[in-house]
C-alpha cells in the first residue's frame, strides 16, 4: 500500500469539497463535521454528476444533478436509487495535518 500526500486538513472547506486527479480519476474530499476526511469517486453513478457540487448532510452527499443520496463511507446509494461508487481510504497525520489517500 503506498500514501499519497492530498491536502492539508485546514485546506478542506467544510462547506464545500476539495477535488484532485489521481491518473485518470478525480476524486472529492469531503470533510466531515466530526473531523474525519471521505474520499470518493467524483462522479453520480447515476448521470455523472459532480460530487464535489453536492451538498453533504451527516456522512451523505446529495449528488447535484438529481439529488440521488450517497453514503460518503461506503459509496453506496441510498433507496430507492441503486448503485455504487468507488471509496478511497484517508488517514490524517494528528500532528502536521495532511491527509492521504492510502491506495
Amino acid at each position: 500500500m503506498s500514501k499519497i500526500f492530498v491536502a492539508n486538513l485546514e485546506d478542506i472547506d467544510p462547506k464545500g469539497a476539495r477535488t484532485l486527479r489521481i491518473e485518470d480519476t478525480e476524486i472529492a474530499l469531503f470533510k466531515l463535521s466530526d473531523g474525519s476526511v471521505k474520499a470518493v469517486e467524483n462522479r453520480c453513478p447515476h448521470k455523472g454528476g459532480k460530487l464535489s457540487e453536492g451538498m453533504v448532510c451527516g456522512t451523505a452527499v446529495h449528488c447535484p444533478l438529481h439529488d440521488w443520496k450517497i453514503d460518503l463511507a461506503s459509496g453506496r446509494v441510498y433507496e430507492p436509487d441503486d448503485g455504487c461508487i468507488t471509496t478511497f481510504r484517508t488517514e490524517i497525520d494528528g500532528t502536521s495535518g495532511s491527509v492521504y489517500i492510502v491506495l
